[in-house]
């Protein structure tokens, strides 16, 4: 067996906050600083041991905090660098880490430096981003194919300077240039400034994005995301991290990034223990494509075979010699439950949801609302949404031929919008979340059943759930450092896996599927000398080495 290198960050859990939609401490109808603080008791009554929070920056919020004009200051929204302060000295009074997302792929049109360079060739912010002449003869043409991540053209024209910028999110995220020495510098005078504040951590965004190919080639000319193959792990990516990595050594604080079409072997590259590490850990999306093609808006059936496939690969390549970031949704995905469960099945089916990826190798990251159960809303009308790039790709499918009707049903499976709804905190008004009027966005209409406030005084509740599973991880090493080997793996409804570690052994069982399905233990285990340490159902014996499965069943066994 594979020798661990144990960590704090590898036993830690991790809460994420989308500020936003958290909760509202001043009664705007928008959640902020003050709400957080408010509500610190209950994260660390979760079991948790850090906060990651989505950006908290000042922004225009074209895309909800993830396009930064000042990477050191606080969106006035949500509060004052003063009240961060005081939040983040709260959080390790309880002993909680402190997680900031790093957005550097691209800052806001409206970022001081982005307003500089657009004032002329020769200003010295001008080679911050990607400015371009445009194609011959009038180059009122793009400079090159590439298209927005959101849909679109990769290039916004600026009739000022008779040039064009790159952006491969929304127009008002402009792409850094980090080819220049002096835009990594900042980069790097940021890191240090909110580390030296005391901050624990970064959550680096598309960070495997950051480097483009020398000269902007045409890409292959595919209908979304033309010339991924040229900013994907770019030529200089390695370099680039590296030197962020210098500065990050300089502390006690850990990396995790965010990567899309991102595999165990690529992986490998930047977060394999030992001399040139450059992240500690890596998010990846594989294993939220097992009811789409590479995007949630290309929908396909469920197929946990796909889902167990992605985990075991993720899982058995990395043992030993990296770190698995483990999540099941955060504010780029639809509620799970919506997607992987089922709502008839909400609490049987978010327990076993939870104890399937909890019960994995890696650090484990909850979402906000994910605890209690919180399902997708499924918004009908496409003026509802917030989201740019769920009204992006809506005119992109029309555009395609798709209809309304079809796009819209679409748009309500797979908008990030669905993550985005305020937590629901009581049965009460606006769900608890604001004391205003109006909260900042639509509230899901089932908050009367689904609320913070219910599930504490339900023992059996999804949220109690959470805290026991966490618990265990907490005091059973071998949930943290053990080895993965997956069973039943051609069953369409099980998934199956132990784990093993320094002579104990765990079984973890669950049920994908409402109706009964036999389960037999796996050859050389035998139930009778476990311990069922957590299940989703009372057993009646859980002795049987042979039993039925309830809907959506989950069982944890512990041999020692």
């Amino acid at each position: 067996m594979a020798e661990i290198k144990k960590s704090w960050y590898k036993e830690m859990s991790v809460y994420q906050i989308w500020p936003r939609s958290f909760y509202d401490g001043n009664g705007d109808g928008i959640g902020d600083i003050k709400g957080v603080m408010e509500k610190l008791d209950y994260i660390k009554s979760l079991g948790v041991d850090a906060i990651w929070f989505s950006p908290l920056y000042k922004s225009p919020q074209h895309d909800y905090g993830y396009d930064i004009a000042d990477y050191k200051s606080i969106n006035p929204e949500y509060g004052t660098l003063e009240e961060f302060k005081e939040l983040l000295d709260a959080a390790h009074a309880k002993g909680l880490k402190v997680i900031m997302d790093l957005v550097i792929n691209h800052t806001s049109d409206e970022h001081q430096w982005f307003i500089e360079s657009k004032k002329s060739k020769d200003n010295p912010y001008h080679d911050y981003y990607f400015w371009r002449k445009g194609k011959k003869p009038n180059g009122k043409k793009p400079p090159n194919n590439w298209l927005s991540t959101f849909t679109g053209p990769g290039w916004e024209y600026d009739e000022n300077l008779d040039e064009w910028y790159l952006h491969l999110f929304c127009k008002e995220q402009p792409d850094l240039n980090m080819d220049n020495p002096k835009v990594r510098e900042e980069i790097k005078d940021i890191i240090r400034f909110w580390l030296d504040m005391g901050v624990d951590g970064f959550r680096e965004d598309v960070i495997t994005f950051i480097s483009k190919k020398e000269g902007l080639p045409n890409g292959f000319p595919i209908p979304a995301a033309c010339g991924m193959e040229h900013y994907k792990c770019g030529p200089n990516l390695d370099k680039y991290l590296g030197e962020f990595r210098e500065v990050t050594d300089q502390y006690d604080c850990m990396t995790v990034g965010e990567a899309p079409m991102m595999t165990p072997k690529l992986a490998l590259r930047f977060i394999k223990e030992g001399a040139g590490q450059k992240l500690n850990m890596m998010f990846n999306f594989q294993h939220m494509e097992a009811d789409c093609f590479m995007i949630g808006w290309i929908h396909t059936p469920f197929n946990l075979r796909k889902l167990k496939r992605v985990y075991n690969n993720w899982q058995t390549k990395l043992y030993g010699i990296a770190w698995n970031a483990n999540y099941i949704e955060n504010h780029d995905q639809p509620r799970i439950i919506s997607r992987y469960g089922n709502e008839k099945y909400r609490v049987e089916s978010g327990k076993m949801l939870a104890t399937m990826y909890i019960c994995q190798s890696g650090t484990p990251f909850i979402y906000q609302g994910q605890e209690i159960g919180m399902t997708s809303i499924r918004l009908p009308e496409i003026d509802m949404y917030k989201d740019v790039q769920a009204k992006d790709t809506y005119k992109l499918f029309r555009k395609l031929g798709f209809s309304h009707k079809f796009t819209m049903k679409t748009a309500m499976y797979a908008s990030r919008d669905n993550a985005r709804t305020p937590v629901q905190w009581t049965g009460g008004k606006n769900a608890g979340f604001t004391t205003a009027d109006e909260p900042w966005f639509y509230i899901n209409q089932n908050y009367t059943e689904v609320n913070v406030e219910a599930a504490e005084k339900d023992e059996n509740s999804i949220l109690n759930y959470y805290r026991k599973l966490l618990k265990f991880r907490k005091e059973n090493e071998i949930c943290i450092y053990g080895d993965f080997k997956l069973h039943y793996k051609n069953s369409r409804k099980l998934f199956v896996y132990e784990r093993n570690y320094e002579g104990k052994r765990m079984l973890v069982i669950n049920s994908f599927v409402e109706q009964p399905v036999c389960f037999s233990a796996p050859a050389g285990f035998d139930l009778s000398k476990g311990k069922l340490v957590l299940s989703n159902y009372e057993v009646a014996d859980n002795t049987l080495n042979s039993f039925m499965t309830k809907p959506y069943e989950t069982r944890v066994y512990l041999f020692e």
